[in-house]
């Protein structure tokens, strides 16, 4: 009688270690230097098609990181740029993907009443493998799809630093 019991002490206390295993957990994030090299990158990416742009970027729970305005920037490029960063870190997706899925699907409509969230082209996840660790913003390019290409831009410049 004793062995059933012994069994199900031990397999309860398995659970339980198992279960503390997972209260913790190791995730990847955004460190300055790499927020301040993205965003550099982007702005020179934007610089070199003469577009002024703001670039922000954040971590991984949409937090800014670092921020850039070039010279002769607009002010609203700022609120723009931190806008589209937060949006495309909380729904880890480009925010061109979801301006796209806004305008076709009357269900999705509604994201844009999400406080914080900004779906105009722009935003982009930045990616260690497939996590998420954070997002950079555009905003001042003659068009969302531009300011997209500069983030893509300024994230490729770094890609050795994100394995």
């Amino acid at each position: 009688m004793k062995t059933p019991i012994a069994i199900a002490a031990i397999a309860l206390s398995l659970a339980s270690a198992s279960a503390q295993a997972q209260a913790v957990r190791t995730e990847k994030n955004m460190s300055l230097e790499l927020a301040s090299q993205i965003a550099a990158a982007t702005v020179a990416a934007c610089a070199a098609n003469q577009y002024n742009v703001t670039a922000a970027v954040v971590d991984r729970a949409g937090t800014l990181r670092a921020l850039l305005r070039a010279d002769n920037a607009g002010p609203h490029t700022v609120g723009a740029a931190q806008g589209k960063a937060f949006t495309a870190a909380s729904a880890r997706a480009n925010t061109s993907a979801m301006l796209e899925n806004v305008q076709k699907n009357p269900g999705a409509q509604t994201l844009v009443d999400i406080p914080g969230f900004l779906v105009l082209g722009g935003g982009v996840p930045v990616r260690v493998g497939n996590e998420v660790i954070g997002a950079v913003g555009v905003g001042g390019a003659p068009g969302g799809h531009l300011d997209e290409q500069c983030a893509l831009a300024g994230i490729d410049k770094v890609k050795e630093l994100l394995k």
